[in-house]
Parts: structure tokens; C-alpha cells; sequence
């Protein structure tokens, strides 16, 4: 499942991504007809994801698959996303990196309408 369309920029620590999945029918994570605010979560932790696999790309780096650990700190600033009729925003920035982990602040924005932010934490497989 791919939710995020397109990557706008990214550098060392943060990454800028766009889409309108999230006005798709079949999304997968629809339930009842409808996309929760909280399966912004998702879209986030894809943003991680794209953000480590450049980067690893770009230094030469084996890419390692993860898991989500952790969700802390969520805010939601809407009930639904499928009802939004823009682009969602999603930004997110690396607050640390280890050998083992990674933790992102990210935020979900429809132009200047926050609608979910929080902390994600990756635990990296060996």
C-alpha cells in the first residue's frame, strides 16, 4: 500500500511529501466509508519511510526495514481526512537516529489547516 504521491523536497533530517489518497474510494483504510484523522498516522509513518530510503539511497547505504514501535503525542485537528478537498501536506522531521531507532515529528496539513500531528518512533531490523 502506497499512500504518499509525490515527495516534494527533503534534506538530511526532514522530508515534504503531497497526496490525495486520501479522497480515493478504495483506499484500504477506509472503514465504513470513511477515512479516520488517525490513519494520518500511516501516511506519516510512509513519509519516515521514503525519508530513510533516500537517504540510504543517496549515501549508498543497504536499505533496513522497520516497524512502527511507537505513536506519542497525536493531536488531531479534524474526525476524518476523506472528506478534505485538497492535497494533504505531510511533513515530517528525523529527532533522532541511532543504530537501532529513529524518532519523527510529523504534521498533517490541508493548505493551512492542521489536522494531526505527533511523534513516531521506528525500531530498525538486523
Amino acid at each position: 500500500m502506497c499512500l504518499i504521491d509525490t515527495v516534494r523536497r527533503y534534506d538530511e533530517s526532514s522530508i515534504d511529501c503531497a497526496t490525495r489518497t486520501h479522497q480515493a474510494k478504495d483506499n484500504p483504510l477506509r472503514a465504513d466509508g470513511r477515512l479516520g484523522a488517525i490513519c494520518g498516522v500511516e501516511y506519516a509513518a510512509q513519509a519516515a519511510a521514503i525519508h530513510s530510503g533516500l537517504l540510504n539511497a543517496s549515501s549508498g547505504r543497504k536499505p533496513k526495514s522497520g516497524y512502527l514501535a511507537a505513536i506519542r503525542g497525536v493531536q488531531l485537528g479534524a474526525q476524518r481526512l476523506d472528506d478534505i478537498d485538497v492535497e494533504l501536506e505531510i511533513a515530517a522531521k528525523q529527532v533522532l537516529l541511532d543504530e537501532t531507532s529513529c524518532i519523527y515529528e510529523f504534521t498533517i496539513k490541508a493548505r493551512e489547516r492542521e489536522l494531526l500531528r505527533g511523534r513516531l518512533t521506528v525500531v530498525q531490523n538486523f
